[in-house]
């Protein structure tokens, strides 16, 4: 979607780059002057043709115009008319939503290192790295008009690739340096600035609604705060500014406008909650919503100066926001401001901006919605806008199931469900809409989805699995940020020695509903209460995530463990007597150790061997033949720099008996190599995963599981590492045929309140590459954690499956007295491959 902030900058910086491009003139041979002049006005012609197509929301037309003036610009070796060029051709690879190759075109308009992953869209590099690189690339630039406007393009477009905070450092280093050259214009790249701050202040807003963990959400209420109010500012202070043009002080208002609102409903919410202190902010907030809008009706003519296509997406905006405001008459402005904006966008011949104007018109005009939503459909459709069809398809599956249409109402999720998910893996088109409110916009189509089928009276209990397989998949590549996750459904594999029993427990508020698939048997399908499996969970959790676990009675454990089992697992009518069982979980029951759940006889795990998985997908099983127990064991046993970083949590201790379980484990592979302590530091882990051969990886050191990617780490003598920076290190082994066949994390803790451990855990296994994880849930006792790897590590040797080993090994703990306790082997899981 392209929306109002960006159409204004596209024609901006077009005119200022027509005015560069057209005012320095180049020096050509006497005898070739006339032919070159009428080349060089021939490239100037299509510049200018370019403008006007991108002027009515021809995009792919204005890039093919302007390539082809570039061309020209190249042969006439006419340096500036080619970098004026490719930064025009970025501007309508941006509106045309191709962000990637906008970024990698404005990097060779810079004469930039297209290498340098500025703009990857795989996981962000480390802050530090990318700081120094920005740096650098800024430090090689004169600042130029050309080039300042090529900088200010880039921090555009890394802003719309989602990298938020090297948009920031780009637009704050060119308006640093610009501050000492009176004859520029700054109000634009103040503008996106502050349009870069809002987007920081839309993800943290979002991520807060995912956050579990307290000691997390008071630190991103802050961070809230602190973006809302400085994205505020600055568009004041560019609304202050005389001599901005009409454009910018616009598109500064509506900015302005939208945010107050969105932060106004965010501290409501937050006041609701009981934040006592967040009240006078909220006040001042939404004393300045009617200045607002006053100012922006007062010059309501300034959007038909607009041109047309700008004129759109202008009238749209403010048609929103009005709608925000609980007023009848500011009902009716966004309807008028709407229609007007469809008359516009039908004079432009432009599908797509048509397709917007109805969509935005059947959220507005609810008794003819269909109409407007079935019409605004099928323009999507005839352009291959999937990031607006699904919209529109979404709002029909709606409209359909109150009207009881279910069959109506099946076919337009199922299809919003496939154009969501085309729109999310064009990797070439990243949808940060999409990326900061996956829990708002995302997420809810599923779930709906799966309610919907399962309304049927034989519901089709395939399709529910697979649809929770998507959103688990989808919920962990949002959570990662890295692009489509190359992972097989387990119904897929071929040739498995040992076929599992797969169980399916899928959250839908309401209701938790349990799907079985049992080797050779048909589904299996039961529905659970809310209200009679809830309260089980979360006592149970609060219970396992207590720093005074090892103290609580085992009973009290008991009672809400044989509580689940006969929720959850006793309906099921297929269950072997033995075997393995693989659990895909959803998020409110991914902190729970299934094996712990009991039958009044037996915990789970003394009869099945047990392994998770996200959406029942993972890397090809493999079993770890003894030629291949060639390990990297690396662990700390002393109090080390990185346990007083910043991002690190409170109150860590030295870890005991470090050393015993790193004997242990060497006791039971063929072949190591060992980074203890001071040798144990993020360079030296790069290097030595990089280059040698391991199929093993053992970390016995802090890790911390979060809800937050950045607080997922492991600690490393001189600082944690995060999920992201352990894939970097990762890299080259992951691109080899072989990878890691286990990853050991054998004292990770869940950060307190978090629900969502197989998230992290999953996390840390598919950066890795790992075909199997090894984790465990809380910090466990060190005797007891030395044993069960020194007995796990044997069973491997011995040739059993990994998931049979750990099974033994717990089972070891459990009958011994002084570790039966729970607290000391209930937390190690298995995500992953079970051979």
């Amino acid at each position: 979607m392209i929306r109002l902030r960006y159409w204004f900058k596209y024609l901006l910086l077009v005119i200022f780059g027509l005015f560069i491009v057209m005012s320095q003139p180049f020096i050509i041979p006497a005898q070739a002057v006339n032919k070159e002049a009428q080349q060089q006005n021939e490239a100037d012609l299509l510049t200018q043709r370019g403008q006007k197509q991108l002027d009515i929301g021809q995009a792919e037309s204005a890039f093919k115009t302007w390539q082809k003036a570039t061309k020209i610009y190249q042969k006439l070796h006419y340096e500036d008319g080619i970098t004026g060029s490719l930064i025009n051709q970025n501007l309508a690879l941006q509106a045309l939503g191709l962000h990637y190759r906008a970024c990698n075109t404005l990097l060779s308009a810079l004469k930039l290192d297209a290498n340098a992953s500025l703009c990857a869209t795989t996981p962000q590099q480390p802050t530090d790295k990318m700081e120094k690189l920005l740096t650098a690339t800024i430090n090689k630039q004169t600042f130029s008009p050309l080039n300042l406007l090529g900088l200010h393009n880039l921090g555009e477009v890394l802003r719309r690739l989602g990298k938020l905070d090297e948009s920031k450092k780009v637009l704050s280093e060119i308006l640093s340096a610009t501050k000492w050259i009176p004859s520029v214009d700054t109000s634009g790249i103040l503008l996106s600035l502050g349009s870069t701050r809002q987007d920081i202040y839309k993800q943290a807003r979002n991520q807060y609604s995912e956050i579990e963990e307290p000691v997390f959400q008071k630190e991103f209420v802050n961070l809230i705060q602190q973006q809302a109010l400085d994205s505020l500012d600055i568009y004041q202070q560019v609304i202050n500014t005389l001599n901005t043009s009409e454009q910018v002080q616009l598109q500064a208002q509506l900015h302005r406008l939208s945010l107050l609102l969105d932060f106004e409903n965010w501290l409501t919410g937050e006041s609701k909650l009981g934040n006592k202190k967040l009240a006078s902010l909220r006040t001042r907030i939404t004393q300045q919503i009617q200045p607002s809008v006053d100012l922006l009706l007062k010059n309501h003519l300034a959007f038909s100066r607009l041109p047309a296509s700008y004129s759109v997406y202008a009238k749209l905006n403010f048609a929103k926001s009005l709608n925000k405001i609980p007023d009848k008459q500011f009902h009716s402005q966004a309807i008028e401001y709407a229609e007007s904006a469809f008359q516009t966008a039908k004079s432009t011949n432009s599908q797509r901006l048509q397709s917007e104007s109805l969509g935005t018109l059947g959220k507005l005009k609810l008794e003819q919605s269909q109409t407007y939503f079935e019409e605004a459909l099928g323009l999507a459709q005839s352009v291959h806008a999937w990031d607006l069809a699904y919209q529109w398809q979404q709002e029909l599956g709606i409209l359909y199931k109150e009207q009881g249409k279910y069959k109506e109402a099946l076919q337009a999720y199922s299809a919003a469900i496939e154009n969501v998910t085309l729109v999310r893996n064009n990797l070439l088109s990243k949808n940060t809409d999409l990326q900061f409110s996956f829990q708002e916009k995302v997420e809810p189509l599923y779930r709906d989805y799966m309610q919907l089928l399962l309304t049927d009276s034989n519901p089709n209990l395939s399709r529910i699995i697979q649809t929770n397989e998507r959103l688990q998949i989808a919920e962990l590549e949002n959570y990662l940020q890295c692009g489509k996750l190359n992972l097989t459904a387990l119904n897929e594999f071929e040739k498995l020695d040992t076929s599992p029993t797969i169980i399916h427990i899928i959250d839908l508020v309401d209701s938790v509903e349990v799907i079985s698939q049992s080797p050779k048997q048909p589904l299996h399908h039961h529905s659970i209460e809310s209200q009679l499996i809830r309260g089980h969970i979360n006592n149970l959790v609060d219970t396992l995530q207590d720093k005074n676990l090892a103290y609580v009675n085992a009973d009290v454990i008991l009672e809400h463990s044989q509580a689940l089992y006969n929720l959850l697992i006793a309906p099921i009518k297929y269950l072997p007597t033995s075997g393995t069982l693989v659990f895909t979980l959803d998020a409110s029951l991914q902190s729970l150790p299934m094996g712990l759940l009991h039958d009044g006889k037996n915990y789970l795990i003394q009869r099945y061997g047990i392994t998770g998985t996200l959406g029942s997908r993972m890397q090809p099983p493999k079993l770890l033949k003894e030629k291949q127990l060639k390990a990297f064991i690396a662990g700390l046993s002393k109090i080390s720099p990185s346990f007083y970083a910043p991002n690190a949590p409170k109150g860590l201790k030295v870890l005991p008996g470090v050393e015993v379980e790193i004997a242990n484990v060497k006791k039971g592979i063929t072949s190591s190599k060992v980074l203890l302590n001071e040798d144990f530091i993020s360079p030296m882990l790069e290097k030595e995963l990089s280059t040698d051969d391991f199929s093993i990886i053992h970390l016995t050191t802090h890790a911390q599981f979060s809800s937050i990617p950045d607080r997922t780490m492991i600690f490393a003598w001189d600082k944690p590492i995060t999920v992201s920076e352990f894939n970097d290190f990762l890299k080259e082994k992951t691109q080899s045929q072989e990878g890691i066949e286990l990853l050991v994390l054998s004292a990770c803790q869940t950060a307190k309140g978090n629900k969502r451990s197989a998230l992290g855990m999953a996390g840390v296994a598919v950066q890795a590459g790992a075909r199997s994880t090894i984790a465990t849930l809380w910090q466990v006792d060190a005797d007891s954690s030395a044993l069960l790897m020194k007995e796990f590590y044997q069973r491997l040797k011995d040739g059993l499956t990994k998931v049979e080993a750990l099974r033994l090994a717990q089972l070891q703990l459990i009958s011994n007295p002084q570790y039966q306790h729970p607290s000391h082997w209930a937390a190690f899981l298995l995500i992953g491959g079970w051979l």
